[in-house]
C-alpha cells in the first residue's frame, strides 16, 4: 500500500497555474524528499494533502482512501512554516494545549512521550520564546506527531539548523519512520536530505519530473575523475580535445566525466605535453549535483 498517490493534480490561483497535473507516488513507511525551486508547487502540494487548500482538480488518495476521508485525516500530522505556539507559554503548556485542541485522551501521558521522541523531554519547562531554533524546530516536529500520525508532512525542517540540530532531526525522523510513520519532507539542504531520504521527488514549474529510490539515484548519479596538475589551464584545454564533459569545480579541481580510468587520464596529459598531475581521485556526484543537472536540462 502507498501511503499517498497523487495522480493529475492541479490547482490554479486566478490566472496562475501552480499545479499543471503533478503525479507523486510515495510509499508507506518511506522518508520521501520533495525537491524543487521556489515556486515549483512543492508547498502547494503539501498544503492540499493536508486539506489547507482546495485543488482545481485531479485526485489525492491517502493510503488507498480519499484523502477528506475523516479517519484519514486523523492519520496526517503536519508541520508547515512554524507551530502555532504562544511564546509566553511554556513548551508543556503548548503542547497540552495542541492536545486539547485535538482531543487526546491520556494528554499528558501522549506529550511526554513526544516530547522524549524529539529530545525535548528536559526542556518542558522553558518558555517558548527563549527556546533555540532547532528546539523551535523539533516542537514543532512534536506537535505534528501528537496523536500517533502515521503520515507526517513537514516542510523545510531543517532550514536554519546549526550541524548539532540537524543531527538531531535526522534522528527523530529515522526513529519515527521505524514504527510504521511514514515522512515526507520538503528541503533546500540537498545534503542533509540524502542522508535520510529513501525516496525522491522532484518537482519543476508543477510538474513531478523524475522519482526514484535512493538506491536509483545512486545509480543515476555519474561517477567522474577529478585532478590537479601543475599547469591547469593547459591541462583543461587538453582534456577537452578528447572528453566530451569538462570543467572545473569549486575546489579548483579539473572534473573528467565521462567513463574514464583515472590512469588513462594521466597517461593521455603525459603523452600530450608532458603534464604532470599532482593529485588525481575518483568520485561520484551527489543529490545536489544531481538535482542541479536536472534542472539545467528543463532550460
Amino acid at each position: 500500500m502507498n501511503a499517498i498517490e497523487i495522480r493529475n493534480l492541479t490547482k490554479n490561483f486566478g490566472q496562475k497555474q501552480a499545479l499543471q497535473g503533478l503525479n507523486m507516488t510515495v510509499p508507506q513507511g518511506a522518508i520521501y524528499g520533495f525537491i524543487g525551486e521556489n515556486g515549483s508547487g512543492k508547498s502547494t502540494t503539501e498544503k492540499i494533502i493536508c486539506g489547507l487548500i482546495l485543488p482545481s482538480g485531479g485526485s489525492v488518495k491517502l493510503f488507498d482512501r480519499d484523502y477528506k476521508d475523516a479517519d484519514v485525516r486523523a492519520k496526517v500530522g503536519v508541520l508547515i512554516e512554524q507551530p502555532g505556539c504562544f511564546p509566553n507559554y511554556s513548551v508543556w503548556n503548548n503542547m497540552m494545549l495542541q492536545a486539547a485542541n485535538l482531543g487526546i485522551k491520556n494528554a499528558e501521558e501522549e506529550v511526554r512521550k513526544v516530547l522524549r521522541i524529539v529530545h525535548m523531554e528536559g526542556s518542558a519547562s522553558n518558555k517558548y520564546k527563549n527556546c533555540s531554533l532547532g528546539m523551535k524546530q523539533r516542537i514543532g516536529i512534536a506537535f505534528a506527531l501528537l496523536g500517533n500520525p502515521t503520515l507526517l508532512i513537514l516542510d523545510e525542517p531543517i532550514n536554519g539548523l546549526d550541524a548539532d540540530g540537524m543531527r538531531i532531526m535526522r534522528e527523530v525522523l529515522t526513529d519515527v519512520t521505524k514504527n510504521g510513520c511514514t515522512v515526507v519532507i520538503s528541503s533546500h539542504i540537498l545534503g542533509e536530505l540524502e542522508k535520510i531520504a529513501t525516496h525522491y521527488g522532484i518537482v519543476r514549474g508543477g510538474k513531478m519530473i523524475a522519482e526514484m529510490t535512493a538506491e536509483e539515484l545512486n545509480a543515476n548519479c555519474r561517477t567522474y575523475v577529478a585532478l590537479k596538475a601543475k599547469d591547469m589551464e593547459e591541462a583543461k584545454v587538453i582534456l577537452e580535445r578528447k572528453y566530451v564533459r569538462v570543467e572545473k569545480d569549486e575546489e579548483g579541481y579539473i572534473r573528467i566525466y565521462d567513463a574514464v580510468k583515472a590512469e588513462e587520464v594521466v597517461d593521455y596529459l603525459f603523452n600530450e605535453l608532458h603534464i604532470a598531475v599532482t593529485e588525481i581521485k575518483t568520485s561520484k556526484i551527489g543529490l545536489e549535483e544531481y538535482y542541479i543537472d536536472l534542472m539545467k536540462e528543463g532550460r
